[in-house]
């Protein structure tokens, strides 16, 4: 839980506290107002929310491209006649592919 999820549920708890206080006393006002801070606790949860995700986002991707680098690798260092033989042929091909026929 990060920072902004922390203070939009203390926000949501302190809304809906005045709420009920406003209509406890039969003050409309107060209740609005605290239905509007209850929204914007909400809002601000969310958006710590969505952080949280993107920063989860960003570490999956992170540790798949070292994955993917690890196995490259592995692959370039065990085979490395295959992987000149493949090479080779993407060049060729790249070179082949601007030339009409």
């Amino acid at each position: 839980m990060n920072e902004n999820q922390l203070s939009g549920t203390a926000k949501n708890i302190a809304g809906k506290a005045q709420e009920e206080a406003g209509r406890a006393t039969g003050d409309a006002r107060t209740q609005l107002r605290g239905q509007m801070r209850q929204a914007e606790g909400r809002a601000q949860d969310m958006y710590g929310q969505a952080q949280q995700a993107a920063a989860e986002g960003r570490e999956a991707v992170r540790e798949i491209s070292d994955s993917m680098e690890d196995s490259l690798r592995n692959y370039i260092e065990t085979k490395p006649y295959t992987t000149a033989a493949i090479a080779l042929a993407v060049g060729w091909l790249i070179g082949r592919a601007h030339r009409p026929f």
